[in-house]
């Protein structure tokens, strides 16, 4: 079980005692420019005594307008898994590495922009504060910019995929694929395997918190 430097997370956290706390100063944060144009600060959901969490890497745009992480089509189709893993949602934590949604405007339509490093390193200062305060046995990164966030440049989702590692910060971390991932492969003829690796992927984090 190797030990990766992951400097994002090494930041101080929000000095709250209380995830509700650093919800709300999240609420008004501009600790970046991408609050000028998103709806709002999508922040995590969930018990905040949650062993699992799972971080993705940004809000789309359906996360932007409810307020809400993973209730678009990827929220969906993990929904779908979460189902077919034997995992509850509602037990669980699901946030984001970045909380504002980051897109390009094309028309009507809000098309999702890839954040960069500096914004995703900025934005662990509130990542940092919500896994402070919840403590969980494991962390799902779910993509390789949660990776990035959780881990620091090092990890990789198509070396590390599948194995729990040590974050610097004392994490336990599982890298798997972002949902969003899986749905542009469900029309390709390798599509429904790789949602079954994925929900393996998903029972072997559930196993681990279990053991």
């Amino acid at each position: 079980m190797p030990e990766l430097l992951g400097p994002a997370l090494v930041q101080e956290a929000a000095p709250a005692t209380h995830l509700e706390e650093v919800r709300n100063r999240a609420a008004g944060c501009t600790r970046c420019d991408l609050y000028k144009n998103a709806t709002q600060t999508v922040f995590g959901e969930g018990p905040k005594t949650a062993d699992l969490v799972f971080v993705g890497e940004q809000p789309g745009d359906k996360e932007d307008l409810a307020g809400r992480p993973f209730v678009g089509p990827a929220g969906k189709l993990l929904d779908r898994c979460f189902e077919e893993a034997g995992i509850e949602r509602a037990k669980c934590y699901l946030t984001n590495a970045v909380k504002h949604f980051k897109f390009e405007p094309r028309g009507k339509r809000r098309i999702h922009a890839k954040p960069s490093r500096g914004e995703v390193e900025i934005c662990a200062w509130w990542l940092a504060a919500e896994l402070r305060l919840i403590r969980p046995k494991l962390v799902v990164a779910l993509g390789a910019t949660a990776a990035y966030a959780l881990l620091g440049p090092k990890a990789k989702v198509s070396r590390d995929r599948g194995v729990v590692l040590r974050s610097s910060a004392g994490l336990a971390v599982f890298i798997t694929m972002h949902p969003s991932a899986l749905l542009r492969m469900l029309k390709q003829p390798d599509g429904q395997k790789e949602i079954a690796r994925f929900v393996d992927d998903l029972k072997s984090a559930a196993a681990f918190v279990d053991r």
